[in-house]
């Protein structure tokens, strides 16, 4: 069983930066690939970014490339998001979530089996 929750989100100005962070309960954390999915008002729930249980392979959604990273630290059970050059698109709720399989990390959110309760991001133009 994992628990996850999220922080860092908040109001933020086109072109500005944010990093989500996701904290994980669990002793066997290492094993689990993590991401990064978000949903805007009125839209489905989106792929952002998913790394492996070891963190050495990382996935992005196309909306995201180039602009953000995604990292993992398995000391800290933590989970973070780095977002870069904001756009208003980017504003939705953020979630965190964790599913116990090596390889490349899933990229369908139904691959998922723990979900955090979110972090909403707002960006403003």
């Amino acid at each position: 069983q994992v628990q996850l929750v999220e922080s860092g989100g908040g109001l933020v100005q086109a072109g500005g930066s944010l990093r989500l962070s996701c904290a994980a309960s669990g002793r066997t954390f290492s094993s689990y690939a993590m991401g990064w999915f978000r949903q805007a008002p009125g839209k489905e729930r989106e792929f952002v970014a998913g790394i492996s249980w070891r963190g050495d392979r990382r996935a992005f959604g196309d909306s995201v490339k180039g602009r953000s990273t995604i990292s993992k630290d398995n000391t800290r059970n933590a989970v973070y998001l780095q977002m870069n050059s904001l756009k208003s698109e980017d504003t939705g709720v953020y979630y965190c979530a964790a599913v116990s399989r090596a390889g490349a990390p899933p990229l369908m959110d139904r691959e998922y089996d723990y979900w955090g309760q979110g972090t909403q991001v707002t960006v403003s133009s």
